[in-house]
This record gives C-alpha cells, structure tokens and sequence, in this order.
C-alpha cells in the first residue's frame, strides 16, 4: 500500500491480523473510512461529529440497514436493531424482552459463550434449563437434534451457532419444537459467523451478533427480531433493552454508536460490491478454512481436537506436539507478520480467527509458516 494520506511519511505496513475480536476489517473499508474521516461528502465535518438526528446520519442508517437486509434477505416481518452495549449485553437483553409471558429460556450448551449466557438468564430469572449439552465430549462436537429435550415450559431456545474460544460450529440449525407441535423461537447468538455465508432469517425468532468479528468496530450489536415477538417484554425491564422501544425508535432512543454504524454499512457495501454478496464470501471462507485444516491434518506436529463436522470456519485453534515451543511460534510468528495467534487464555494453544476479512494470502502466510517452523522445531 502507498502512502497516500501519509503526509509524506514511509509506507504503511499491514501485516495479518487472525485476532479473534476486535477483529481484523477490510482494507478497502478502513481506506475509504480515511478518505471520509475529516470531510464526508463535502459537508465539512466528520461522521462522529452529525447529530444521528441530522438527514446525513439517518441517510447513513438506512442504507446500512437496506444493505444488510439485501445480503441476508431478511424477510419483511423482521425489524433489524442496531444497538450498543456487546452482544454479552444481549445475554439480558434476550430474557427481558422474550419472558414477559411467563416459561424458562432453554438453551444448548456448547461453550463458554453460550455458558455466560445462560449463566445470566438463571441470575436474573432463575431456572434456564439445558435442552442438550456438548459437555460431556468436551465441548468438541455439538449436540444431535435428537438429542434437544425442550422443557415443558420453554419460552425459547437459545444457542451459539459458532463458539468462539473452542472453535465448535452447529452443522445444522437446531429446530425448537415440543412434541405437540408447538414451535419454540429460536435464539441465536451468531456474533462469530453472521455474514460469513447465506442464512435463512426465518427460521429464527432472534438473531444478535456483536459487531467486532464480521460487521464492524467493537461496541455495536445488530439485532434481528420477527415482529410477533416484540410483545413479550417483561414489565420490569430496562427501557433501553427493550426491542419494540428500538424498533420504534429506529434505534435511535438515546445517542447510537453512530461512527461503528457508518462502518457498519461500509463493510456491507464491501460485501456487496466488492466480494458480489454472501455466496462469494461463503466459497472464499470455505477455501480458508480447509486450506488451513489441511496443513493441520497433515501433520502430526500440529493438532484440532474438534470432530470435523462441527469445527468452525472463522475459529480454528491449533495445539503443538510440544507446548513448550508454544512461545518461540507466538514469536516468530510475529516477527513474521502474522498476529495474534494465541489461543484464549481459558484453553491454551493457538487460534487462527479466519474472518471474512482476513484475505486468503494470510491463510496461505499462516500456512507456509507453520511447516517451516515445524520442518525446523520438528
């Protein structure tokens, strides 16, 4: 890359970021967000200075919110939220605004992200029965359909399609169904995996994903919640979780994180125009991951504990034959310019985070590394 807005000074230097969020975004974007910093579109001022009031932000909003819904062909009887707080700000949000008619939140167990979750529905409500659990394979292979047991009294069933940490990815979307017939709404956290491919919207009654993986900076959540639910509210809850108070308000009930919400919308045109929409990025992100698997298949200095149908596409962790060569790969690593490969702190080891804009040539980097540093650790 030139130094184009460099004020004359060296080149900048971008090196490959597989951090697992705050994420890596698209070149493209972060370039055009550069260009627009001081000056949007000749208005003589930044987009963190607008009122989200003003016809230029609320210009800005809903092109973002027609670009999402265009990507995901979110169906009409469906309202997209663009709110504050993280998506684990949704681990309350979701109870307040799904038990107002009595029952439990159900959920399955398959991570730590979906454990914090439930482990806040049981601190604020109590119960928050386990419909099925991964635990006991150590959290390396999701739970059949067959083996989701609703309660009696489920309200909703809540999973996480894509654990960030353990690197465990749902195969299927669960279906939430008593054995009457009745249909329970299904919840789903997806902050880790929204946008990397199609989805069909309506077989869930709620979508939240934190926006630091795939949609954008970190602080802002996206909600997509089907109309017939927006009633359900408890009376108690906070004003500002309240989906149908958003709805109503177009997001906009106090001051929204409007800079991540233009990027937001930057990185859907860039979907859009750039990659040709969520099935290009599907075949680009399927590429990666296997590309990646492959090398860790190959060898046996290198290692992925989870079974192959569940393991995840944007999350890929990796442990060495010999952790104490853990650091001396953390280092050159990044010496070589690949970042921020460690693994959580709860589970050890690497993780490659493969995002949608972690461009192939890093997979291809990560990859020619790895077997030269085995070829000279082995």
């Amino acid at each position: 890359m030139g130094n184009k807005g460099n004020g004359g000074q060296s080149p900048i230097h971008r090196r490959y970021n597989f951090c697992a969020g705050p994420a890596a975004l698209p070149t493209a974007v972060l370039e055009r967000a550069r260009d627009e910093l001081l000056d949007y579109h000749g208005r003589g001022l930044s987009v963190m200075e607008m009122s989200h009031r003003g016809e230029d932000f609320v210009a800005i909003a809903e092109q973002a919110e027609a670009d999402l819904r265009e990507l995901l062909a979110i169906p009409d009887n469906y309202r997209v939220l663009f709110t504050q707080g993280g998506a684990s700000l949704q681990f309350a949000a979701v109870p307040y605004n799904l038990l107002g008619h009595g029952g439990s939140a159900n959920f399955l167990y398959t991570g730590i992200w979906g454990k914090k979750a439930m482990a806040e529905a049981r601190h604020l409500f109590g119960g928050a029965p386990v419909a099925a659990s991964s635990e006991a394979s150590g959290h390396t292979e999701v739970p059949r359909q067959s083996d989701i047991v609703l309660s009696d009294d489920a309200a909703y069933l809540h999973y996480t399609a894509n654990e960030t940490i353990g690197g465990l990815a749902f195969d299927y979307v669960p279906e939430a169904v008593q054995p009457d017939g009745r249909e329970v709404p299904l919840v789903c956290d997806m902050s880790s995996s929204i946008l990397s491919g199609a989805l069909d919207v309506s077989k869930f009654g709620v979508i939240y994903a934190g926006a630091q993986k795939n949609i954008g900076p970190a602080g802002l959540v996206v909600v997509i919640v089907r109309e017939d639910l927006l009633d359900r509210a408890r009376a108690d809850m906070p004003s500002l979780l309240g989906y149908k108070t958003l709805a109503e308000a177009g997001s906009m009930v106090n001051t929204p994180a409007t800079y991540s919400w233009y990027l937001a919308g930057l990185v859907f045109q860039w979907l859009k125009n750039d990659i040709g929409g969520l099935a290009a990025m599907d075949a680009i992100n399927r590429r990666k991951a296997e590309t990646l698997y492959a090398a860790i298949d190959a060898s046996d200095f290198y290692a992925n504990p989870i079974a192959r149908r569940n393991r995840s596409r944007m999350n890929i962790p990796f442990v060495l034959a010999d952790d104490r060569l853990d650091e001396p790969f953390l280092e050159e690593a990044e010496a070589a310019g690949l970042l921020n490969l460690k693994g959580h702190r709860s589970v050890g080891g690497m993780r490659a985070s493969l995002y949608n804009a972690v461009p192939e040539a890093a997979v291809e980097a990560l990859v020619d590394f790895m077997a030269d540093f085995e070829k000279r650790k082995g």
